[in-house]
């Protein structure tokens, strides 16, 4: 299937309302019902094309998205809905593990960009949980992540601009330099200063967390 194939099927998912996902999670883990798990993984399949964005570029990113798909698969399969957990939470480690180890068997991973921190603060590979990683473990990083995103909120106009610039849209010092007429050596600073406000504003929680 081409990719623009993948996207028309895509746009004929429909969101599922909340009593309706809890009915069927229900008939799959109770009553096994191959329905069911078909119209959940249904469901969830623009999970797997978000999580692939990172990656469409590339050209094999239909194979990436199959991986995904697979990933998808097997949290539906390992997934408790009565644990209390968003199940979208749970899956998209599951599909981000499973693409992330394709590119990295196929030598094609841009472990670079991979690497680079984004708005979060963790970087895409922080985000790539191994596969056994307990439920409540993922909770505590999407808190963190929650925490860190609120303090980059927090950061004069400036410095956000710099570290949205450099680390979330992989921005060349240069060019952010160029965009704010100033010169590479106050981007450097602006993005220390950040990043030195950003641990700060963290450091009270990080202690009461531990």
């Amino acid at each position: 299937m081409k990719l623009s194939e993948y996207m028309q099927e895509l746009n004929k998912v429909q969101v599922l309302e909340p009593e309706r996902e809890r009915e069927l999670w229900y008939d799959f883990k109770h009553h096994h019902s191959a329905e069911a798990r078909r119209y959940i993984i249904e469901a969830y399949q623009p999970l797997v094309f978000k999580t692939a964005m990172p990656f469409k570029d590339m050209d094999n990113i239909m194979d990436v998205i199959q991986e995904g798909t697979v990933g998808l698969i097997e949290a539906v399969e390992s997934f408790d809905p009565d644990r209390g957990v968003a199940f979208s939470l749970y899956g998209v480690y599951r599909i981000r593990g499973r693409m992330y180890r394709y590119l990295k068997e196929e030598g094609n991973a841009d472990i670079a960009c991979l690497e680079a921190e984004m708005e979060s603060g963790l970087s895409r590979l922080d985000m790539l949980a191994d596969m056994g990683t307990p439920i409540p473990e993922l909770a505590e990083i999407r808190v963190a992540s929650d925490m860190v995103m609120e303090a980059i909120d927090r950061l004069p106009h400036k410095e956000q601009l710099v570290l949205n610039q450099v680390l979330v849209n992989s921005q060349e010092i240069k060019d952010v330099a160029d965009m704010l007429n100033v010169s590479t050596a106050h981007i450097y600073r602006l993005q220390k200063s950040g990043v030195r406000r950003i641990r700060g504003m963290l450091s009270r929680f990080m202690h009461n967390w531990k």
